[in-house]
């Protein structure tokens, strides 16, 4: 069960922002982005950095299909949710499914429940850097004493147990968080509260949890990379794709059930598939409480699910026309296969991509 009412919304908006490429063309409209209307008009929005090499490839598409300018500001799933709620964005990106607080928010601003579904799937990578090693086996309990800093070297028995074979060097671990408010830190603590088996005490947040000292916090996904990659004996947590575009860092294969499996964008859609609708929201909200505890083969529950945000009608009928559209080649099959190519995602099911279209075409202009 989820604890929303710690994940907190205030938060300084600090970012650049991911211009959008403004493009016109005539591409097949069925598998290039077409919304089947064209429009000449810009569209700002941002939020969750987890999905900006998505965001880039369903711009592109979107824009050289259908004209005008989709702008997406990379500046975290919280950023997101208050510059939506704000009016700043006409729609937002969240790793994080909103709480009761900021759907209250959301509502206010759209004059109607928001429309809140998912739009990028992905395998949260744990990463580290260690000279001569690039895999290593660990189960949750594990990642939790690491980075609660009750493992605070390499070969620390805890971590050879499930290494056998690996040579590991009496190096010093040095962590590394988000330290902007993060949809990606909400999914890696709930995973730790979940399936740590009691070593994790701390409740799902998407702020690095205040009892939790140490560590180094950066801001966004490309902080956290950067802060890994610059750092031997360091480790941290970022969306997967963003660790395999680096490529130089090693990657951690969770314990699930009986078995260890590196991050998969297939074992990620799985445990989506099979996990619950969250409880008690809008018919326009698809937000799901994601099991952490998955044990089917090929399951990897450490992942999110990335939402989009938006409001059923918009008074500016361009806005409105873009927005739909927008959002309706983003979880089409080829908006899905594109975020797939571009940044390793698993695409909606074909049941999850339908219900998303019924919503988002519900989308109007007028007061």
């Amino acid at each position: 069960m989820k604890n929303s009412s710690l994940r907190r919304i205030a938060f300084p908006a600090v970012a650049a922002l991911t211009v959008g490429l403004t493009l016109s063309g005539c591409g097949d409209k069925s598998t290039s982005g077409g919304s089947g209307s064209g429009s000449g008009g810009t569209l700002n929005g941002g939020g969750a950095t987890s999905q900006a090499n998505a965001e880039d490839a369903w711009r592109a598409a979107y824009q050289k299909a259908n004209g005008g300018t989709i702008n997406y500001e990379q500046v975290g799933s919280g950023t997101g949710v208050v510059n939506f709620t704000s009016k700043a964005y006409s729609f937002a990106g969240t790793d994080a499914y909103l709480t009761t607080d900021q759907l209250g928010a959301a509502k206010t601003t759209c004059g109607a429940d928001p429309i809140e579904i998912p739009a990028y799937v992905s395998p949260i990578a744990v990463a580290f850097k260690l000279s001569g090693v690039k895999s290593l086996n660990m189960d949750a309990k594990t990642v939790a004493d690491i980075f609660d800093g009750k493992v605070t070297k390499w070969n620390d028995p805890e971590i050879a147990a499930q290494n056998s074979g690996v040579k590991l060097p009496d190096t010093a671990i040095s962590t590394v968080h988000r330290s902007d408010e993060s949809g990606t830190t909400f999914n890696f603590t709930d995973y730790l509260n979940q399936a740590s088996e009691g070593a994790w005490s701390e409740a799902a947040n998407t702020v690095w949890p205040a009892g939790i000292k140490g560590g180094q916090g950066l801001e966004g996904t490309s902080g956290v990379v950067g802060g890994l990659t610059s750092t031997e004996g360091s480790i941290g947590y970022a969306d997967d794709s963003a660790i395999k575009a680096d490529g130089t860092l090693g990657v951690v294969s969770i314990k699930v059930g009986s078995s260890y499996n590196a991050p998969s964008s297939d074992g990620a859609a799985q445990v989506l598939e099979a996990s619950p609708a969250a409880p008690n929201r809008p018919a326009t909200d698809m937000a799901t409480d994601i099991d952490r505890t998955a044990t089917a083969s090929g399951d990897y529950p450490l992942m999110l699910v990335s939402y989009l945000l938006a409001c059923p009608t918009y008074s500016d009928a361009t806005t409105a026309t873009m927005v739909k559209g927008y959002l309706t080649y983003v979880v089409s099959s080829a908006g899905q296969q594109a975020a797939a190519s571009t940044a390793g995602s698993a695409p909606l099911s074909a049941s999850v991509s339908r219900k998303a279209t019924a919503i988002v075409s519900k989308i109007t202009s007028g007061s």
